[in-house]
């Protein structure tokens, strides 16, 4: 069963190459990638109930052992991550299709996009599933490459002023990661995760210490937490709605990701961590705040992204297995909500045909459906009861005031007040866009694009994937009780390791 841990990679890549070969057949591309994107979602499931109920899967590639070889590991963080976010990845294709963001005014499909998101999607399946340093690099470089291709598709001179400024910032992150690996690897003898849990402690603390440092910055700039956030409410609004939506759910979160897992396999803590609590609390504001001073609605939504990213940098400064699991579940509901926002917007862009929430008005009444997709997630994000965002800020708050430091009460209370600002921006979204008199679209600035805005219409498949992550975030909220179980034991795994460096290093898995 160990070859179904490969194929989240693998498949994709291949589906890729295929793609960009038959790329003159626009059908046969669409074809491919729902296909691969759905095989994934079984995959995922298959492997999230296999690692839940035996323990971590764990595929040695090329028959190599660790810590020589290349490990593909998928334990509970990893798999129920993967799930989700093939869900997404599957439902924002859909939506891409409906809004044919692959046209761009030819006749057929650009050869590009499909190889281009299916690359991506590779990338952030390796990202979760590999067991070593330099492959999470591999992972990182292929999600840059491919988004850089992606946010710079209709090459007006904005986006590829965004492009460049997101291209760049990732490139110094790359080489710092680089020179990480590089001082691991002079320090440990080793870049296999697994093997580094133990040798790390072995290490002088001021080495560890600075080790540590390094990695909270490189993978701090993926996830865009304040102050390494500048490069994100630039590069992510210039993009097309589908692949804003992709990056915004997926690539900060795989950031957050290996920030935890790194953290509590290589780093360890014996208490709550009052650095991380601290940058928290500064990102939870500064993006709350940034959110509210924004009339474009995706600069917006970019602001409140970096915003809740501060929540799943409070869990993880809790450093405890409620504050783990409040992070897990936190994970969970953003990457889908997030990703919903930003496909709401492209629905109201094309309806309302601006970005500019002060040109906008009476969408509740021109499309009742589109005011239904927006409100079910602006609920959830700003943690209005019982949705999705409720169930996961309470268990970072219970884990908040059970850490019972002065730190941790801080940014709790932090927390409550950006639950706050965030409802404030929303229902400001909702009386601005929503309500007042019905406004007529705003003429299509480039009506030669295929990518029309303004026609006070939205294709069925935009909607109907729309309405499938609205639907999935609510699913999120009515299985609370059996994601906050497997959210807990994957909580309990990061915070002991032994199951993992046994599975990896052992090749046994062990409950």
């Amino acid at each position: 069963m160990t070859v179904l841990v490969a194929l989240p990679v693998l498949l994709p890549l291949a589906a890729a190459a295929l793609s960009l070969a038959l790329g003159r057949f626009a059908d046969v591309q669409r074809v491919i990638g729902i296909v691969v994107l759905g095989a994934i979602i079984a995959d995922a499931g298959v492997l999230l109930h296999l690692a839940d109920a035996h323990g971590p899967l764990v595929l040695q590639m090329g028959g190599w052992p660790a810590p020589i070889g290349i490990s593909l590991v998928a334990d509970r963080l990893s798999a129920l991550l993967l799930l989700v976010s093939s869900v997404v990845t599957f439902a924002v294709l859909i939506y891409s299709i409906g809004q044919r963001v692959a046209d761009y005014g030819r006749e057929r499909s650009s050869t590009t996009f499909h190889p281009m998101y299916l690359m991506l999607c590779a990338g952030v399946s390796l990202a979760y599933l590999t067991g070593d340093l330099f492959n999470l690099f591999v992972a990182f470089e292929i999600m840059l490459s491919s988004s850089y291709v992606l946010i710079t598709r209709r090459t007006t001179s904005q986006r590829i002023r965004a492009g460049m400024t997101y291209t760049i910032v990732s490139l110094v992150s790359s080489l710092l990661f680089i020179t990480m690996i590089a001082l691991v690897y002079a320090s440990t003898g080793t870049i296999n995760l697994a093997d580094l849990g133990a040798k790390a402690d072995a290490l002088p603390d001021g080495l560890t210490v600075a080790l540590g440092l390094l990695v909270v910055i490189v993978f701090g700039v993926k996830a865009a937490m304040v102050p390494l956030h500048f490069w994100l409410p630039d590069s992510y609004p210039t993009a097309p709605a589908p692949v804003t939506a992709v990056f915004a759910g997926l690539l900060t979160k795989v950031g957050i990701y290996a920030l935890i897992r790194t953290q509590t396999l290589v780093f360890h803590h014996h208490e709550s961590w009052k650095l991380m609590l601290g940058i928290a609390l500064i990102t939870m504001i500064v993006g709350a705040l940034g959110a509210l001073a924004q009339n474009d609605l995706n600069r917006m939504l970019s602001f409140l992204l970096v915003s809740h990213i501060g929540y799943m940098l409070f869990g993880l400064g809790v450093y405890d297995v409620a504050g783990l699991t409040g992070v897990i579940l936190y994970v969970v509901h953003h990457i889908t909500v997030q990703a919903t926002l930003f496909l709401v917007s492209g629905l109201i862009t094309r309806h309302t045909g601006t970005v500019a929430l002060s040109r906008m008005g009476g969408l509740a009444k021109a499309a009742p459906l589109v005011a239904v997709l927006f409100a079910l997630p602006a609920l959830s994000l700003a943690g209005v009861p019982p949705f999705s965002g409720f169930v996961a800020k309470l268990a970072l708050l219970e884990a908040g005031v059970g850490a019972g430091t002065t730190a941790a009460f801080a940014v709790t209370a932090g927390a409550v007040l950006t639950s706050l600002l965030t409802l404030y921006a929303m229902a400001r979204v909702w009386t601005r866009a929503f309500w007042g008199q019905v406004r007529a679209p705003e003429p299509d600035p480039d009506p030669t694009d295929e990518l029309v805005v303004g026609t006070g219409t939205s294709s069925p498949p935009m909607v109907v994937a729309t309405g499938v992550l609205v639907a999935s975030s609510v699913a999120i909220a009515v299985l609370a009780g059996p994601l906050a179980a497997i959210s807990e034991r994957a909580a309990t795994d990061l915070m002991h390791g032994e199951t993992y460096r046994t599975a990896v290093l052992g090749g046994v898995a062990h409950e």
